[in-house]
């Protein structure tokens, strides 16, 4: 059985070596006196090496920087398997560590390999029958954008993604796709509106009444960690620019299933969220909380948390997938206030 931080990782892409480690839902707190890089990177090869597959037999080789026994890995596992969702998914980490290296002319190649290959298996299946084939896509698309911006192409990757959008829009990679194009293009534009129809806690206030209040949007999900270790944070915040008229909105979502990955009704989900907001939220149980999946597929929200500022004037001030030291979402909240 996968843990849940782990399902829900799946839908993410984390090109860092500590993206790796969190992929798996692996958490190292650090002490005083701290691990060493190198008895963490020991830890993770064994903990991956443990899990077999090729998917983690190549991550196992990125993890050490050897990239050539990781293209062993996949050309051995395609002479015997050919070209499997298993297959695409590995392949799509080569395309993501090159990346985290800076390595754009060899992240664009594997990410468009893993494109062509992953287009041409959809001849032959729906792209959600399992979910390989999905995470593949989504990161190839990721690398691809992500490499034309670092190389000043804004416009060309805006329009990769966009028409990514319009072909994938109604599958599970549209969040992934939808959070790298606010990357590049939702700063400096309206908030999109929340849907607000089912929420936990307070009735969420329309976005577009909160013109002339900063606002701070965190979206969490019940199987999240990171998003618990940012409760403390968001408390802090808020008491911090409560004077200045800080609004903060907590947006969630159904995932389909509940305590320990078991599959759950929208009803048992919803009850079982409410649970964890009430034993891990307490102090933002005032926190409006609107429950949809179309909030999170707007903004992208397939990282959590995502953090998202808005200023007095219901425009995107700061957009940031994951977790954010209280020092840096200060700093972002200090501008809108201010104005």
């Amino acid at each position: 059985m996968l843990s849940i931080g782990y399902r829900a990782a799946l839908r993410g892409s984390i090109a860092t070596f500590s993206g790796l480690i969190h992929h798996h839902n692996v958490h190292f707190r650090l002490g005083k006196s701290g691990f060493s890089a190198a008895l963490i990177t020991l830890l993770f090869v064994h903990y991956l090496s443990a899990r077999a597959g090729v998917i983690d037999d190549v991550r196992v080789q990125l993890a050490q920087n050897n990239y050539s026994a990781a293209e062993a890995e996949l050309r051995d596992y395609k002479a015997q398997r050919g070209v499997t969702p298993e297959y695409l998914e590995a392949l799509s980490w080569m395309g993501r560590g090159a990346a985290s290296l800076g390595q754009w002319s060899q992240a664009a190649a594997y990410a468009s390999e893993t494109r062509r290959l992953s287009e041409r298996e959809l001849t032959k299946r729906k792209l959600d029958a399992e979910p390989h084939l999905p995470i593949a896509l989504g990161a190839a698309y990721e690398v691809l954008a992500e490499g034309m911006a670092e190389k000043g192409q804004h416009a060309q990757a805006v329009s990769l993604l966009r028409a990514a959008l319009a072909r994938y829009g109604n599958t599970s990679i549209a969040a992934r796709l939808q959070k790298n194009l606010n990357l590049l293009s939702l700063v400096g534009q309206p908030a999109p509106p929340l849907q607000e129809t089912q929420y936990l806690g307070p009735k969420p206030p329309v976005l577009a009444s909160l013109k002339g209040s900063p606002v701070l949007l965190f979206f969490w999900a019940h199987w999240c960690a990171d998003c618990k270790a940012e409760i403390p944070i968001i408390v802090r915040v808020r008491q911090e620019f409560a004077a200045q008229g800080l609004v903060v909105i907590g947006p969630t979502q159904l995932y389909g299933y509940a305590a320990h990955g078991a599959d759950a009704t929208p009803e048992q989900e919803r009850a079982y969220i409410e649970s964890v907001r009430q034993r891990y939220y307490s102090s933002l149980l005032d926190m409006p909380a609107p429950l949809s999946q179309k909030n999170f597929n707007a903004y992208g929200a397939s990282t959590t948390p995502t953090l998202v500022v808005l200023n007095r004037a219901g425009q995107v001030a700061m957009y940031h997938p994951g977790a954010m030291p209280y020092e840096e979402l200060r700093a972002a909240l200090q501008k809108v206030v201010a104005r």
